[in-house]
């Protein structure tokens, strides 16, 4: 905490140096200006001395009002900290609806401690996911079970789809739910975005920052403060398997990832954490780089009891279902049994057959690899047809779907945006997905046009050859801007604040004048000195007028709008709210900035010229600034939609709401996902739905 105060105080004393410097200058600026006229006469003087003690007097009146009332920076924290565990229980709240297949059932997963070397940590032999009337036992549910481990460091491992994310979204929740003033609120964060040149501080605070649109200074509080557990997902996910589909044991971004998790401290213990692997993941890890003072629970196989109980209340026609069942039922060993006994292919087989087909299908299919294989490939037509009695055709056919979601697993393969796999879907980091320089090519086109489409109108002004070459000479450089534009893989929502936004809007505009004073002065001065160094003495102060009071009303308006802007962040956050508020967002800059830029331009052409030719001037400086300010990211992402037509639907975000929907994708914060590894792994290796025999009636 001193090392974070420190900065702090650092950051506010350079911020300061530059308000006084820059204040200084502009009065240094006034003063030649008046020396200039004829000298200073005694008012001048006042003004010149008051400027500095009135603004230093505003410094001190927002720095009193922004001083928390409501007690130490502790209990600012804690209230902090009941804010995130609300919006933590939204989120996942869906996204554990969504896992489940829109349904409510939910299976009692039961997990099983197993030795491990090293250091372990103290933990209670076995538990289960939750307890109620419905199932009594002496096991702890996953909540009691976390709270038990001494020191708190879980490991939560298992088979593919046996459950283990569904088992740290009970774990989150009941947490969440359950917490006291000063518990840590459990925060769920996939691995597999990781940067490990970033220690886990970092990455709890980019996550709170990008995923949860919290502001940075206020994430940092509370990371700083122990009041974020981070619930890590998918270790397994971090680093590609090797080509037989088994896991790499030099893992070099897991162990990365390791050595950051035993780092790890609060105080003199171990730092709480949870964490979620593969088994055969997390053991061929064990050797090099194992999670020190942690307890291994490793999902058990579903029973097959709770596995007959979860498909009797999932299936619509139990005449159609009946075989299944009654062969689950009477060997409960068997092959079927067993492939069936993870919470994955449980829900696969629900979605499959829910009202089309016939599960006994399954029984001719002894092995589980030939059972995912028939599973995977029936299921999108079946998440995306029509339910029963339903005649209104399908809003997208299922060999769209499959193609559509095909090309976009390249963006999780290490050749999209990010160098290596991860599992997010953000829109706006889509754009390398049709290929970099294409995109970059048509950005550049794009906004070279849209700037030069005021050409025309040079040719109505008495110098249209001037006019002309000002228009081109914008537009290339538009368009040059565009082209090398690094458009943000993950847009900064916290600075996406729509609602809300009148109040810190209004409060911003009291400090618009000193603001705009410092920028108008310094531009219009710099202006009138240009002007006049070229000879231009009569235009030097009019022009120098003019755009000073466009620039320090653009900056003005700036600040206000940056200001109301931002905020403490909303209850959740959902990739088409994100999108919504980044465009609106975008917008707004542009229109301020080309709106005062182009009047400030224009204004001042039209003194040195003609009316005509600054009006013509004045409007391509706006379009270009425009641009240039707040639309870069969603010009790229509507340019990335028209180099991918034919590959992806051009209302993309509506598609993938959808997908959702349907169970076959998922929200994570501002991202979309899977809605599980296998589908992405089955969808990356056929390009083309696998044709399979009918399913009957």
């Amino acid at each position: 905490m001193a090392g974070f105060g420190g900065r702090r105080e650092r950051d506010r004393r350079r911020v300061a140096a530059v308000c006084v410097a820059a204040l200084l200058l502009s009065c240094a600026a006034y003063a030649v200006t008046q020396l200039a006229r004829g000298g200073i006469d005694p008012a001048d003087t006042a003004a010149v001395l008051g400027l500095p003690l009135a603004a230093a007097g505003l410094v001190a009146a927002v720095a009193a009002l922004r001083r928390p009332w409501q007690g130490t920076d502790a209990d600012l924290v804690r209230q902090w900290a009941a804010t995130l565990a609300a919006q933590v229980g939204e989120n996942e709240s869906k996204l554990r609806h969504q896992l489940l297949g829109g349904d409510v059932r939910r299976i009692d997963l039961r997990y099983a401690l197993r030795e491990v070397p090293g250091r372990p940590a103290l933990a209670p032999p076995s538990g289960r996911t939750f307890r109620d009337a419905d199932s009594p036992g002496p096991d702890h549910d996953i909540a009691e079970y976390f709270r038990a481990v001494r020191p708190r460091r879980l490991v939560i491992a298992g088979a593919p789809g046996s459950g283990k994310t569904v088992l740290a979204l009970e774990l989150v929740l009941a947490l969440a739910s359950g917490r006291s003033e000063g518990d840590p609120v459990p925060v769920r964060i996939p691995m597999a975005q990781w940067d490990t040149s970033h220690n886990l501080s970092g990455l709890l605070v980019d996550h709170l920052v990008q995923a949860l649109d919290w502001p940075r200074q206020m994430a940092e509080r509370l990371v700083a403060h122990g009041m974020v557990l981070p619930v890590l997902d998918g270790l397994d996910e971090m680093d590609p398997p090797r080509a037989d589909g088994s896991p790499d044991p030099r893992a070099p971004r897991a162990r990365a990832a390791l050595r950051h998790l035993n780092a790890h401290q609060s105080g003199l213990d171990a730092g709480p954490l949870v964490l979620t692997s593969r088994i055969a993941h997390y053991e061929s890890l064990l050797a090099h780089e194992p999670l020190i003072d942690s307890a291994l629970a490793v999902v058990a196989p579903v029973e097959s009891a709770a596995a007959l109980t979860y498909l009797r209340d999932r299936c619509h026609d139990r005449d159609r279902w009946q075989p299944l069942l009654d062969h689950l039922s009477a060997d409960p060993d068997g092959v079927h049994a067993r492939a069936l006994s993870t919470p994955w292919r449980l829900g696969l087989t629900a979605t499959v057959y829910r009202y089309h087909g016939d599960p006994g299908d399954l029984l001719a299919l002894h092995d589980p690899g030939a059972l995912d294989r028939h599973l995977l490939a029936r299921y999108i037509p079946a998440a995306t047809g029509p339910a029963d009695g339903d005649a209104s055709p399908p809003r997208y056919r299922p060999q769209q779907v499959h193609r559509w979601l095909h090309h976009l697993t390249g963006h999780l393969t290490g050749t999209g945006a990010a160098a290596y796999p991860t599992t997010d879907i953000t829109v706006h980091g889509l754009w390398p997905l049709a290929g970099r320089r294409t995109v970059r090519a048509a950005d550049a086109l794009l906004t070279f046009c849209l700037t030069a489409a005021v050409l025309p109108a040079a040719w109505l002004t008495p110098r249209p050859g001037e006019a002309a070459a000002a228009v081109l000479a914008l537009a290339g450089a538009s368009g040059l801007a565009a082209a090398l534009a690094l458009s943000p893989s993950r847009v900064d929502w916290q600075k996406r604040r729509i609602p809300g936004l009148r109040k810190p809007f209004v409060a911003g505009l009291a400090v618009n004048p000193v603001l705009a004073t410092v920028v108008g002065v310094a531009a219009g001065t710099g202006t009138g000195t240009a002007l006049a160094a070229a000879g231009r003495p009569s235009a030097a102060l009019a022009a120098g007028t003019v755009v000073s009071w466009a620039a320090g009303l653009g900056a003005g308006f700036r600040f206000s709008l940056a200001a109301g802007l931002r905020g403490a962040p909303p209850t959740a956050v959902s990739p088409p709210v994100a999108l919504r508020d980044d465009t609106v967002y975008g917008l707004l800059y542009a229109v301020s900035t080309g709106l005062f830029g182009g009047l400030g331009v224009g204004a001042a052409t039209a003194l040195l010229l003609e009316p005509v030719t600054g009006l013509v001037v004045g409007t391509a400086t706006a379009v270009a600034a425009g641009q240039a300010s707040g639309c870069s990211a969603a010009r790229r992402y509507l340019v990335f939609l028209l180099c991918s037509l034919g590959r992806l639907p051009f209302r993309l975000g509506r598609f993938l709401d959808w997908a959702c929907s349907t169970g076959l994708m998922r929200y994570s914060g501002p991202a979309y996902q899977f809605r599980h590894a296998e589908l992405q792994h089955w969808l990356a290796a056929h390009p083309d739905p696998v044709v399979t025999p009918p399913a009957g009636p």
